[in-house]
């Protein structure tokens, strides 16, 4: 582990949708690689550095940064001190005897840490005083993938707390087999924890599904207002129709949305949302069918055959082809949500690699779903031209007691804390 360092970057402006550059405290110590570029009404501090691939995060009861490691395949606890108008770190431990690349969640009274890994989700007791972790056991099983995408995302819920909800992706770009739901992937499915406790559900057999035909789902969520369940969705690579090469701006990526576990009735619940034959239209012109918009449903070529992509569900927002959303999560209000896209690997010039929020009325969004213009920036590079190599890339979201926005980025090994969210 290296050091944890406090610094806080300052903030820059280069369109007319960022505020000026201007001078901010820093914690004891020094410094960042970067200075993320803010937009209008946020400011922004560098709370730690040296961590090991820092994926997603959660925020405890007695408001410590519990930090998926996946460098070190375990969760690093920062006990965070309020310094009025900057946090710093004040100390920090691993957690011995974690096991999580990816994946944390807390439990709805905060005494039960969740993480996963390629296989399992794995329960921990949790003491957010004193960081004490018992040992852990398996409550999920049989995930493993022989191909990509390794990591599973999982969420817990406060309007039904026996709850799990776990996101489990494709074996490789085209996923021919999960047009089945046996291939217990490419889907969301939820899990009884108590029932998980007493003896490990096998992801293949056990659960319920939520929605499947999702290439990888990398973050899901619940808006804590109004109760509904929303995921990022990473989708197909080097996508090509009637031979001509149409990757570069498309398929989209996607939010989308999936009711509200404890519904009387949930019309979402296990819904088809097109993958792998049908996948969600980003730049229509270029793809070249009569009548597509925005999220549009496709089929590309080398898919599984689909007559019926037009009755599948789509997404409720859409994003800039393979700019990798992560995370996503929501103010306590639920008047936004903050999506932290990685950022691409397979398009030229490079996107993504930044925070942005999305307003939210009454639970919904309050663009359309065919809209290009829903998001809003809140943290950028300032070159992207230089990533991904080069740059921060955010990966997981939390949100203090405060409002404060937290944000890792696993190719630098920092956290940012992000004020006026």
């Amino acid at each position: 582990m290296g050091q944890i360092i406090n610094t806080v970057a300052s903030v820059a402006a280069l369109t007319a949708l960022f505020i000026p550059e201007v001078a901010a405290q820093s914690c004891p110590g020094v410094s960042g690689r970067f200075t993320p570029r803010m937009g209008s009404g946020y400011r922004v501090s560098l709370l730690a550095t040296g961590l090991r691939q820092p994926r997603h995060i959660a925020i405890d009861n007695a408001g410590n940064l519990l930090v998926a490691e996946g460098g070190a395949q375990s969760v690093r606890r920062l006990v965070l001190q309020d310094q009025g108008n900057i946090v710093c770190v004040q100390s920090n431990s691993q957690l011995s005897g974690t096991n999580t690349n990816h994946g944390i969640a807390l439990s709805a009274d905060g005494r039960t840490l969740f993480t996963s890994n390629l296989a399992s989700v794995n329960a921990y007791s949790y003491d957010p005083a004193t960081g004490q972790v018992g040992s852990g056991r398996q409550i999920v099983t049989g995930m493993s993938n022989t191909g990509t995408h390794p990591t599973r995302a999982i969420a817990t819920s406060k309007w039904s707390p026996d709850t799990i909800l776990v996101a489990r992706g494709s074996q490789n770009n085209i996923d021919t087999t999960t047009t089945q739901t046996s291939s217990g992937r490419s889907m969301i499915k939820t899990f009884s924890i108590s029932a998980g406790t007493q003896s490990a559900i096998n992801y293949n057999t056990g659960g319920e599904v939520l929605g499947w035909g999702l290439r990888n789902i990398v973050g899901l969520t619940e808006d804590p207002a109004y109760g509904g369940i929303w995921s990022v969705e990473n989708q197909m690579d080097d996508l090509r129709l009637n031979g001509r090469d149409i990757h570069n701006n498309n398929p989209a990526e996607r939010l989308s949305y999936h009711g509200v576990l404890n519904a009387t009735t949930n019309r979402y619940k296990g819904v088809n949302y097109g993958y792998p034959s049908c996948v969600p239209a980003w730049d229509p012109e270029n793809v070249g069918v009569s009548g597509l918009v925005v999220g549009s449903l496709f089929k590309p070529d080398g898919v599984p055959n689909a007559n019926d992509c037009a009755n599948r569900m789509t997404g409720r927002l859409h994003f800039h082809a393979h700019t990798a959303p992560l995370d996503v999560k929501f103010t306590a209000n639920g008047t936004a949500a903050y999506i932290a896209f990685h950022g691409s690997w397979n398009r030229n010039p490079a996107d993504g690699y930044r925070v942005m929020r999305v307003d939210f009325n009454n639970g919904n969004p309050v663009a359309d779903v065919s809209s290009k213009t829903a998001q809003i920036p809140v943290m950028e590079n300032n070159n992207a031209a230089s990533c991904p190599n080069n740059c921060f890339r955010p990966v997981g979201l939390a949100f203090d007691a405060k409002g404060r926005l937290y944000v890792s980025s696993d190719t630098t090994g920092e956290i940012y804390v992000i004020y006026g969210a």
